[in-house]
């Protein structure tokens, strides 16, 4: 499961593909042409666990004579990794042993049985002393995770590398534990915690084995639109030379960045629209692609309306260049769930917000917390006099 310097993992890739072909947006035709890259890419690997599954749930149609070819190669390979493994025990140093067992573990991995690749694992962990090789372990275990979507196993492997870094570890792969925990938190909806961590590798990206440099800086700005406050957007974001050199080579994304922030609304709304295809199609953000629609409109809808004490229904629907009844029926729904601070006066046409006052907030906090502390000053009194 390992990748060359520069490119993506092959079987993220593979992951990747048989999301779009289970995807009810994909066009037939892709469909097609993804299904015979996927049964190729199986065949290749020798994943006959995977290719079983596959056809059992019709994605692929099951031809018995490559199932069986693809079993007699592993059981082939099993036993010339074992006899490896037997030698390296007898007549060869620790070293040795350990690359032999990584070699299976390795092995394990190629052809998907995720079981037996973790079992691998450990037992090539238990054989291993050097802290940076045994984060690389961990960095294997996350791909297996990734592959499989398996949460639970990704955010233990993360816990594990960060104690093995109190230990040591380089920097680098530091840098590369950042975009997979980003990752993992974007996949799990923590967008603000994946925009900070994405955004701390910015310069130092290095983790081309999970996605390329372009796909990278793509969720960088769809988590930070959605985290970051104006100031820090344009800090970070809008004038970040790494993320200029690249921006223009994603469709749209230029776009649906400068135009939030140069309050160009209308042609945010277009920018978004076509941005939404893509989020769909993404294996990692499909599942919060409802979500993420909401908390853009949110930001989008409350830029708009920090600048006015009242404004028209009408304006509000000319900047969007949206329909009156489009914006009265979206701003409804935000304001009834919390979202949005104002209200609607249909008569009127008008929309009149109520921000809460921060300052006035903190006081209140700061006047009830002092009376809870001299409550129990009180009580503590007379205690004492007691």
């Amino acid at each position: 499961m390992e990748s060359q310097d520069g490119t993506q993992q092959p079987h993220l890739v593979l992951a990747h593909k048989l999301f779009l072909l289970t995807h009810p947006d994909a066009q037939d035709i892709e469909k097609v042409r993804l299904k015979e890259e996927v049964f190729a890419a199986v065949k290749v690997d020798d994943m006959a666990s995977l290719y079983e599954t596959l056809a059992a749930d019709s994605v692929l149609e099951m031809d018995q004579a490559v199932l069986d070819t693809m079993r007699a190669k592993i059981d082939d390979e099993l036993k010339k990794l074992d006899e490896k493994i037997a030698d390296a025990e007898e007549n060869l140093g620790e070293s040795e042993v350990r690359e032999a067992h990584l070699a299976k573990s390795l092995f394990y991995i190629r052809i998907g049985d995720k079981e037996k690749a973790l079992e691998q694992l450990k037992v090539t962990e238990s054989k291993t002393v050097a802290v940076g090789q045994k984060m690389d372990l961990v960095f294997y275990t996350l791909l297996l995770g990734f592959f499989y979507m398996d949460f639970d196993l990704i955010s233990k492997s993360i816990d594990k590398a960060k104690n093995l870094f109190e230990e040591g570890g380089d920097w680098e792969r530091k840098n590369r534990l950042k975009v997979y925990e980003g990752l993992y938190c974007m996949s799990t909806r923590n967008f603000k915690k994946a925009a900070n961590l994405f955004l701390d590798s910015i310069s130092t990206f290095t983790t081309y084995e999970l996605f390329p440099y372009d796909t990278f800086i793509f969720y960088t700005v769809l988590t930070s639109i959605i985290s970051l406050d104006r100031v820090s957007l344009k800090q970070k974001v809008v004038d970040a030379p790494e993320i200029l050199t690249v921006i223009g080579k994603i469709p749209y994304l230029s776009e649906f960045l400068n135009s939030l922030y140069d309050c160009q609304y209308k042609s945010f709304f277009s920018a978004f629209a076509g941005l939404a295809e893509q989020i769909k199609l993404d294996r990692y953000l499909h599942p919060h692609f409802r979500y993420y629609m909401r908390e853009v409109r949110t930001v989008v809808y409350s830029q708009f309306l920090e600048s006015y004490k009242s404004v028209t229904i009408e304006a509000m629907a000319k900047a969007f260049g949206v329909t009156v009844e489009f914006i009265d029926l979206e701003l409804s729904r935000f304001i009834a769930a919390g979202k949005l601070h104002c209200k609607i006066d249909k008569v009127a046409g008008v929309l009149e917000t109520n921000r809460p006052d921060a300052k006035n907030a903190l006081y209140q906090a700061t006047i009830k917390q002092g009376d809870f502390l001299l409550n129990r000053i009180q009580k503590l009194s007379r205690v004492i006099d007691l």
